[in-house]
């Protein structure tokens, strides 16, 4: 019983000085002189700075993967013109539907800085949609890295999670996942 600690430990603990007992007369002083000499905690209008660091390259670079389905994707985001660049082509060549080029640009979007970083992705696997996705992931999670301040706006987004819907397996005795193959009566 003897290794229980007390609030009055506690400044050992940390190791600060414990502070002494005030004397008996200051402490039948009223409630309210108490309140007004403390300190007032100040107020501070800025935003708190952010819990996470910038992770960037030695080439001053963020680098993140971005997944969806069976595509992966290789991201790397700098500031720039707003220049994004797929498996070494222009996105409007990679990805010719305006949807999928869409997709890419939603972390952009939401944050507000269109135009302002370059992008160089490679992307392996997957058909374009689910690669298109994973572009996005990895978009999102590059900015989220080289501005850690947008980390709040793009995780409300849901682009920093994972989209784990994948293809379903085929079963025996099915066609595919779920289809049955088709019934003869004769």
């Amino acid at each position: 019983m003897a290794d229980k600690k007390s609030l009055s430990d506690l400044g050992a603990l940390t190791g600060q000085q414990a502070e002494t007992p005030a004397p008996a007369a200051e402490t039948a002083a009223p409630a309210e002189a108490a309140v007004a000499e403390a300190p007032a905690a100040p107020v501070s209008t800025q935003p708190e700075a952010p819990l996470r660091e910038q992770q960037l390259d030695k080439y001053g670079r963020a680098y993140a993967t971005g997944r969806r389905k069976d595509a992966v994707a290789r991201v790397w985001l700098k500031p720039g013109s707003g220049k994004i660049e797929i498996n070494g082509r222009d996105q409007t060549i990679y990805f010719a539907r305006p949807t999928l080029r869409l997709v890419i640009n939603q972390p952009f979007d939401v944050t507000d800085r269109n135009g302002q970083y370059d992008v160089i992705a490679t992307v392996k696997g997957g058909g374009l949609s689910g690669q298109a996705g994973a572009v996005k992931h990895g978009i999102a999670q590059a900015l989220s890295r080289y501005e850690p301040a947008l980390r709040t706006a793009v995780k409300r987004e849901g682009f920093l999670t994972r989209d784990s819907r994948v293809v379903e397996r085929k079963k025996y005795g099915k066609a595919k996942a779920r289809r049955s193959f088709q019934f003869s009566k004769r």
